[in-house]
């Protein structure tokens, strides 16, 4: 079994190297690939579009299907070079995380609003989130950010970790390239309601796991163990979306904070649960720390995702020496 501890080996320096990388210099400023990939799925989308699940289903098949695949390939040519894969792997997980760049964000309208500056506050919560800025007051303004923290540590970090745990560099592309899709096409608007529910569905399920790690993490590096799982037991399955409900509902708890109630996207109003409704109400202060919360959940991520490799590689290497001792 000697290729699984290499694997094992490339993914855990490539992952380490790229959130390095991630750290000091956030997303690639020009010429992004998720940039590119999305608008190669527009342009695809434009060829494809009818307001109907199977011409939807087609558009995922495609989009997402052609990143697994080119991962794939690039994988399979440096196989057999440790240090390009493990350049390969870096400069994946490079590409389609993002938690430096979460992190300033949230920090640039956290700065904003402590200085009372709360036209600055709004120009800039959609570089963040998809909701309304002109509808929210300074209080909600923070709630969005520490709510989109929360949201975004799963599916712009940990879900990328674990399917490139699971899976390597197609699992990175693949992972970032269902997340996107749904951004683009998940909603609920008149034109994706039918043509982006294979793409919304497909996120759900790709980002069941990294949600429960991103939960089962926050728990343990927040500063209240016992309110974020008790608010991730009770609250969770308030929420509408069955990914962003135990991460907001374990950050909230973690933080002592109560988060969902009303909010607007685009022009839409919502009522969502409470969740964590024994704590208190979001103030500017927590953005720092919701960052703070998922720069260790980060950290824990990674070594998570590596010592499950290596914990799947000993039950694979004990299996193997007993069907070679039979």
């Amino acid at each position: 079994m000697p290729g699984r501890p290499r694997a094992t080996g490339v993914f855990a320096y490539g992952a380490a190297a790229g959130l390095a990388v991630d750290l000091l210099l956030g997303d690639p400023r020009r010429g992004h690939p998720v940039a590119a990939f999305g608008r190669t799925a527009a342009a695809v989308e434009e060829r494809l579009h009818h307001d109907h699940r199977g011409w939807g289903a087609l558009h995922t098949a495609v989009c997402a299907g052609s990143t697994v695949a080119l991962g794939a390939l690039a994988a399979r040519a440096v196989r057999n070079r440790p240090a390009a894969a493990v350049a390969l792997t870096a400069a994946s997980v490079w590409a389609v995380v993002g938690g430096t760049t979460l992190g300033r964000e949230a920090r640039a309208i956290g700065g904003a609003l402590a200085a009372g500056d709360l036209e600055v506050a709004r120009e800039r919560l959609p570089h963040l989130c998809g909701r309304d800025p002109q509808s929210l007051d300074g209080p909600a303004m923070a709630r969005a950010v520490v709510e989109s923290v929360a949201e975004n540590t799963s599916d712009a970090v940990v879900g990328a970790l674990f399917w490139g745990a699971v899976a390597g560099v197609p699992g990175l592309v693949g992972f970032r390239a269902v997340n996107t899709l749904d951004a683009m096409v998940g909603h609920k608007s008149p034109r994706h309601r039918r043509f982006g529910w294979a793409s919304a569905r497909l996120d759900d399920l790709a980002g069941w796991p990294g949600a429960r790690l991103t939960a089962a993490l926050a728990t343990v590096a927040g500063g209240n163990p016992r309110g974020a799982a008790r608010a991730w037991r009770a609250d969770a399955s308030k929420h509408p979306s069955p990914n962003a409900g135990p991460v907001e509902a374990s950050f909230a708890g973690a933080l002592g904070v109560r988060l969902g109630g009303t909010l607007s996207y685009g022009g839409r109003v919502e009522h969502r649960p409470v969740l964590n409704g024994e704590g208190r109400a979001v103030e500017v202060a927590d953005v720092e720390r919701a960052v703070a919360l998922s720069r260790r959940v980060t950290a824990l991520a990674l070594a998570a995702c590596v010592g499950g490799r290596l914990i799947a590689d000993a039950v694979r290497h004990k299996k193997h020496g007993k069907r070679g001792n039979a």
